[in-house]
């Protein structure tokens, strides 16, 4: 279960990594970027799911739960704000969107770097 958790958060950071700078250095919002989005919510809810799952606890209010949770739904927003973008087929708002993308991976990579230093330390 481990094992899984660690390949599926990575798996996350890979794909949701690709996305977002794919994004912007194409400049505008495509469909294999949403995918790739979908897909990284995907691996971290995996993720996050097993290495709760591991550490044999709920939710709990600490740092770390606290921004992972606020990280997988800003995924969420993320995810469903782009399919939108993408159905109004806007070309300013798909040449904008970066913006929100990168500030939603940076708030994501928080819980990330959290948990393999807490990982680490423990």
């Amino acid at each position: 279960m481990l094992l899984l958790a660690i390949v599926s958060i990575n798996l996350a950071l890979i794909f949701y990594t690709i996305g977002v700078f794919g994004e912007k250095r194409q400049q505008t919002l495509k469909k294999w970027h949403v995918s790739i989005f979908w897909i990284g919510l995907l691996f971290d809810t995996l993720g996050t799911t097993a290495m709760g799952k591991v550490a044999g606890q709920g939710f709990g209010l600490n740092f770390h739960a606290i921004t992972g949770m606020l990280a997988i739904l800003l995924m969420l927003g993320h995810a469903i704000w782009a399919t939108v973008v993408l159905l109004k087929n806007d070309d300013r708002m798909k040449a904008s969107f970066h913006k929100f993308s990168i500030i939603v991976w940076a708030i994501w990579l928080v819980p990330f770097i959290s948990g393999a230093i807490y990982g680490i330390t423990s």
